[in-house]
Parts: structure tokens; C-alpha cells; sequence
């Protein structure tokens, strides 16, 4: 029944009178409740406050009344109008995933239930419930699709319509990631890891280890919740911010009092006392002495004791990828190495499922080479890569570099030998004056110049279902003759796609949100390990040589869907390594974790709801 229940603050507008100013409500910690009368109608109660302020109001739904307004229900936030005379009902503070479900519910059973005729109770008969919560959905609700007729749709209109996408059955969470959510959702502190690709599902699915964090976040109340990454690509991957913009302390290198006073100037000092959820992306790339400095601000700026001044954390990453970045004569210090790290962790748990990669040879070998081993088997299997081919109808496989010069001076020295005229988009940006940080944040950039056959990467998921996803390779095959002149491109999968503008939203300092409209593309000939992080590659060349960083092998060659998408020059088995302490923190995290069954069976639905009333 969890659907048609939702804890939020519900603003109730009833209009006046005589053209007055409606008269409003507002309940915080409300509770909202999809319900049905005696007569079997649809009816949205509403009950909040406390003592002489507490107050139960319900509406009964019409189906030809019914109003959804859910622009801004991926950021907690939508309206109700629940009748003729123009009575609304509005809700904030939602865990956006928590209110998805409780709107599609609300749809279906408007819907459904204007097709029944109120049932009169009977004279002998036992009077139903004024009030009892309304069933889950059921297969008769979703028969209200296209072909049926709606209440209203005789005078063109469309109430209550239950949108294609809702018809059919959300993506589900392995056993495994259940269990991390269950955990998120009774308030533990929990860091969750495991390989690339680990814990995520099929790829035309479209799922993965940011469906996981996206699904974390929308079962947090965004006002309270604040989603970070190490870095500014990754934060843009689940909707946040990088954690230095949110700290608000620059590089965290200045004595502990100047940090603090840094933490306590107005605009940042309110994130830190309105965060109760702070979730970090990407952490093996977060320094530990860093890590050690947030806690003490934290505890300094929220005036609390706790770890971490209160905070819960929800932290995500692979420690045997890429570490911090450090300069030559400083030692590398992992974020589990911090002092506050046990005291501020109450879980880790691995996840030991991989589904990127279906190739079980690969899985094998990326096993093995996470670890920093180097067999005899897996030197030949790589080896061997070397004469597969770097082309495929025209598109050619994207070369990983360890250095980002490198990857700039390909593709600049590439897309000059193509013949024929340039193209370049300009992004529209929402501040002009921000653009080096959306240029931090955003996976494409602000120019961006196109050839007829550059070679070209997605850098959004635009259709799941056809493969073209994030990290999709293909290649320009023409451009259109209209003014835009938006390319045409002709993608590995066999899809041949023109491509429009997109948005990217990103929050900016102080929560203000930034946005950036561009092609989703970004010239593919070469492309840098670390921009390589969370994606899924096609084809895949790459050269070892280079590497001089632990794990940076491995995160390049788990970039690669199959190992006949994968072609490795030069391969030498010394570039392979994993950092000792790493390994030693995953032995003990193994010895030391309980099975996902275990986990759900601890954090149940008890927990969840008393999670809640804590907040």
C-alpha cells in the first residue's frame, strides 16, 4: 500500500467567494492518502498538524475534474486540483521516486474508477468504511490506455491520462542493490562498491550503477538531499554538484579554522544545516586528508557531535580504479584510510554481480586484472586484441589515453585532414558568466565542431531501446539542409539518428541550477581514461604504454562492452597494478559482509518508516 501513502508538505488551496484571494493550508509532515468512500469513490485525504492546529481534509476525485500538474515532480514537487471549483492540492518535499509512484496510482484509479458507477450500498446491508485506503494497481487500471475512452475526452479533454511510459513495469533492483536501498532508507551511513559494471543491470535496459544512485535519490527528500561526485562529469551523471562546490572550502588544504570560516559564509553554511542525506560519487578519487577536513566542518558548522555532524552518508566507488590525484612528492591517501572513516560508516557491502559485460571470458579477465594480476593467460588473451579490427562500417574504435593532451591533439589533428566545411553548434548556456563551471560539469562542450565523417560518441542517453545510449560510437553521414543544420549520424548499432539539441541541468553554487543545450556529441577519436569513467564503449582501442597510475589499466580496459570490442597496442603486463592497501581494505570488507538476504531481512519496512519520522 506503500503507493497510495506519501509523507510531504501539502499546501491545500480552496478558492473564496467573490473573486478573494483562495484561502490556504499549509501542513508540513503531512501524510497524503489515496483512498475510497461508501460509494466507492476515489477520494485524496490529506491530514497534518498537531494539536489545535491538526486538520484532516479529503476531496473526492472526479475523473472529469482531475488535474495533474508534475513538471516538477523529478525534483519533489507537484499539484492536484482536486475539483470543478478550482480546490487544489500541493505537494513539496517528496522523495521523487515516492511520488512518481503515488501520481501514476492516482492516475490509474481516476481513471479506472470513472468507469464504474458509484454502488449504492445495500438497505440490510453492512455499511462500508467512510474511508479506506485505495488497492494497488491492478491489470483492469492499466486497460485505460489508447483506444478506451476517458471521462471528458467527448469534449476534447484529457483528464487524469495515464501516460504511455507509466504503463509499463518500472526496472527492477537486484537482491543486492535492494539491500543497499534499504539500508539508504533507514538511515545508515553505507558505502557500496564493486567492479565496473558490477551491480548494474543489461545495458538496453538501460540501468546501471547510476540507475542505482538515481533510485537512492529519488527515495530521499530532495530538499534535504544533497547528490556530489569527485568529479564534475560524474556529478552531472546523477543531477548534483561536485563535493569541493558543495563543501564550499576550495582545495581543503588551508588549517581546519580557515575552512570552517569558509563553510560558515551565508550560502554555504546553509547547505551544510539543511543537508541531512549528502551522497558522494566516484569516492576512490577523493582525497582521505580531504575527507578528514569535511568531517570536522561538518561537526564545527551543524554545532553536533555525530560523525559527521549528523549527516547520513551514502558513498559510491571503486577504490581499485583511479585514486586521488596527487602532486609527485605526496603520498596517495584513500578516503577508507581517513580517521573518520570507521566512525562514520556503518556499512560496506560489495556488489558481486556483473551484467555490463556478458562476454564470461572478459568478466574472467577484468577480474583479474582489477586486482593487479597479470597471468600468463590474460597477457595472451590481451595480447591477441591487437589484430582485431579498427573499423566497422565506417567507424572507427575510440583510442583511450592516459593524458588528456593527447586526446585533444588527436581529435583536433583527425577532424582538420577530413575534407569539406566545418560545422560547429554553440551551446546556449543559462549564465554566460558561469561558463567554466558548466564546462566542469558538462559532458559536452561549449563549441562544438563536426565534420561529414568525424567520428562521434553519444554523450546522452537519447533511445535505450535502439541502443543509443551513453558512450554509443558512430559516425556523421550527412547534415540537414534546414537552417540548424543538425548532423546526421550513422551509430555501430545500425541506427542512422539526426541529432537535436539536448539540456543538461546541473546545480551550480548556492543550489542555483544551471543548463546548457548542445549536441550530445563529443568527437570520438580519442578520448581520455578519466572522461572515460561510467562509460560503456563500443569499440574500443587503447594503448598501455602510458600508464602511471594504479588502476588506470583496468578502468580502461573495463570501458569495453566485449572483448571483441577491445584493442590493446603495445600491452605490457607491468602496467598492470593494484594498489596493496586497496586490496588488503577489500579482503577485510569481504570477510566482513553480510549476504544481501541478511541485509534486506535487517532493514525492512519498520525501519523505513521510523527513518522517516526521524526526519
Amino acid at each position: 500500500m506503500e503507493a497510495a501513502e506519501l509523507r510531504c508538505t501539502a499546501a491545500v488551496e480552496q478558492p473564496l467567494p467573490g473573486g478573494l484571494a483562495p484561502r490556504r493550508r499549509v501542513m508540513r509532515n503531512a501524510t497524503v492518502l489515496l483512498g475510497r468512500n461508501e460509494l466507492r469513490q476515489p477520494v485524496l485525504r490529506v491530514a497534518g498538524g498537531s494539536g489545535a492546529a491538526a486538520a484532516v481534509l479529503s476531496f473526492v476525485l472526479a475523473g472529469d475534474a482531475v488535474r495533474l500538474f508534475t513538471r516538477f515532480a523529478g525534483e519533489g514537487r507537484a499539484a492536484v486540483r482536486v475539483g470543478p471549483d478550482g480546490a487544489q492540492v500541493l505537494l513539496s518535499d517528496c522523495p521523487p521516486d515516492a511520488l512518481r509512484r503515488f501520481l501514476r496510482l492516482l492516475r490509474l484509479k481516476v481513471a479506472a474508477g470513472s468507469r464504474e458507477a458509484p454502488r449504492r450500498p445495500r438497505l440490510l446491508e453492512r455499511p462500508p468504511p467512510a474511508f479506506s485506503v485505495i488497492s494497488p494497481v491492478q491489470e483492469r487500471d492499466l486497460l485505460c490506455g489508447p483506444g478506451r475512452r476517458r471521462p471528458g475526452e467527448e469534449r476534447g479533454e484529457r483528464p487524469a491520462e495515464v501516460p504511455r511510459a507509466e504503463r509499463r513495469p518500472p526496472a527492477r533492483l537486484s537482491a543486492e542493490q535492494e539491500a543497499v536501498l534499504g539500508a539508504v532508507r533507514s538511515g545508515k551511513s553505507i558505502f557500496f562498491t564493486g567492479s565496473a559494471g558490477e551491480g548494474s543491470r543489461r545495458l538496453l535496459e538501460g540501468t546501471g550503477k547510476s540507475f542505482l544512485l538515481k533510485r537512492i535519490v529519488g527515495s530521499l527528500p530532495p530538499n534535504i538531499t544533497y547528490a556530489t561526485a569527485s568529479t564534475g562529469v560524474a556529478a552531472c551523471h546523477i543531477g548534483g554538484t561536485t563535493l569541493h562546490a558543495f563543501a564550499g572550502i576550495g582545495s581543503g588544504k588551508a588549517p581546519l579554522e580557515q575552512c570552517i570560516q569558509l563553510a560558515e559564509r551565508p550560502g554555504v553554511r546553509q547547505h551544510w544545516l539543511a543537508c541531512h542525506h549528502l551522497i558522494i560519487d566516484e569516492i576512490s578519487m577523493v582525497d582521505g586528508k580531504f575527507f578528514d577536513k569535511l568531517e570536522a566542518v561538518a561537526r564545527a558548522v551543524r554545532k553536533r557531535d555525530e560523525p559527521f555532524g549528523g549527516i547520513q552518508l551514502i558513498i559510491c566507488g571503486d577504490f581499485l580504479q583511479l585514486p586521488p590525484v596527487c602532486k609527485a612528492n605526496e603520498e596517495t591517501k584513500f578516503c577508507f584510510q581517513a580517521k573518520s572513516w570507521r566512525k562514520c560508516i556503518h556499512i560496506n557491502m560489495e556488489l558481486t554481480e556483473v551484467r555490463r559485460q556478458t562476454d564470461k571470458t572478459f568478466v574472467s579477465l577484468l577480474s583479474e586484472i582489477r586486482l593487479g594480476r597479470c597471468t600468463e593467460e590474460v597477457t595472451r588473451q590481451l595480447m591477441q586484441t591487437a589484430a582485431h579490427k579498427s573499423e566497422r562500417d565506417g567507424i572507427l574504435a575510440t583510442r583511450l589515453c592516459t593524458h588528456k593532451d593527447d586526446v585533444e591533439i588527436t581529435n583536433e589533428r583527425r577532424l582538420q585532414h577530413l575534407p569539406g566545411e566545418v560545422h560547429v553548434f554553440e551551446a546556449l548556456d543559462s549564465d554566460p558568466m558561469l561558463v567554466k563551471l558548466i564546462d566542469a560539469q558538462c559532458p559536452v562542450g561549449g563549441r562544438v565542431e563536426l565534420k561529414l565523417g568525424a567520428q562521434v560518441m553519444l554523450a546522452k542517453n537519447l533511445d535505450v531501446s535502439q541502443g543509443l545510449v551513453n558512450g554509443a560510437r558512430g559516425v556523421v553521414v550527412g547534415f540537414e539542409s534546414e537552417q540548424k543544420g543538425l548532423p546526421k549520424v550513422r551509430f555501430l548499432c545500425g541506427v542512422t539518428q539526426l541529432i537535436k539539441m539536448e539540456k543538461w541541468v546541473i546545480k551550480g553554487p548556492s543550489g542555483v541550477h544551471l543548463s546548457r543545450q548542445q549536441l550530445p556529441l563529443k568527437l570520438a577519436w580519442a578520448i581520455s581514461i578519466h572522461k572515460s569513467q561510467g562509460m560503456s564503449l563500443d569499440c574500443v582501442e587503447i594503448s598501455l604504454s602510458r600508464v602511471f597510475e594504479s588502476g588506470q589499466a583496468y578502468v580502461a580496459l573495463s570501458r569495453a562492452r566485449s572483448l571483441a570490442g577491445l584493442r590493446v597496442l603495445d600491452f605490457d603486463p607491468k602496467a598492470v597494478r593494484a594498489d596493496p592497501a586497496v586490496l588488503q581494505f577489500y579482503r577485510q570488507l569481504r570477510r566482513h559482509q553480510l549476504p544481501a538476504q541478511d541485509l534486506l531481512h535487517t532493514y525492512s519496512d519498520a525501519d523505513e518508516k521510523e527513518n522517516w519520522k526521524c526526519n
